[in-house]
């Protein structure tokens, strides 16, 4: 992760960009930049340098000059790849969702039905951990699992079955 901060830090600056465009087009040396860009040769050696520790750049060394040319390996990659996290990393979603259910559950218990449909999905989906795959239940069946929840069996049942959590059809309820 520090080392695509450090290239998004580095590709944050103007005069950098305009050296990346001159080397996109060739290898080049100081002063050839420095020439170009109307600026110090210590300007540009100043630049490339982070640009080089960032890896955006390689330098060879042909006779009395040090040659630039553009790492065209991390261009190659989208965007997105550059942005995405590590695998390792809490997933956003997962961590906005164990919110939700410590903030709606105490001991075992439903507070409150959320208000909001995303909150309630989150609700009805752990709600829904309680049934199994491929067994169908009676009405009295779905309103004692609930129960085991919160009080208001009848509006949690017509949420899962109005959220698609679970099918219904002449009293038999089973999850989708």
């Amino acid at each position: 992760m520090k080392e695509k901060l450090q290239l998004l830090k580095v590709l944050a600056d103007e005069t950098r960009l305009a050296i990346l465009n001159i080397l996109l087009r060739e290898d080049c040396y100081v002063e050839k930049i420095a020439c170009e860009l109307s600026l110090t040769p210590a300007t540009i050696c100043y630049h490339l340098k982070k640009l080089e520790s960032a890896g955006v750049v390689n330098c060879s060394r042909s006779q009395f000059y040090i040659i630039y040319s553009l790492n065209r390996e991390i261009f190659d990659n989208p965007l997105y790849e550059l942005i995405k996290t590590d695998a390792h990393a809490i997933d956003g979603e997962e961590k906005y969702e164990n919110e939700v259910l410590a903030h709606f559950f105490k001991y075992g218990k439903l507070t409150q039905i959320p208000t909001q449909r995303k909150k309630r999905e989150i609700i009805l989906r752990k709600i829904a951990q309680e049934f199994k795959t491929g067994r169908r239940y009676t009405e009295n069946e779905v309103n004692e699992i609930i129960h085991r929840f919160h009080d208001d069996h009848c509006t949690i049942r017509r949420e899962l079955v109005a959220c698609g959590i679970m099918l219904r059809e002449n009293a038999v309820y089973w999850l989708k």
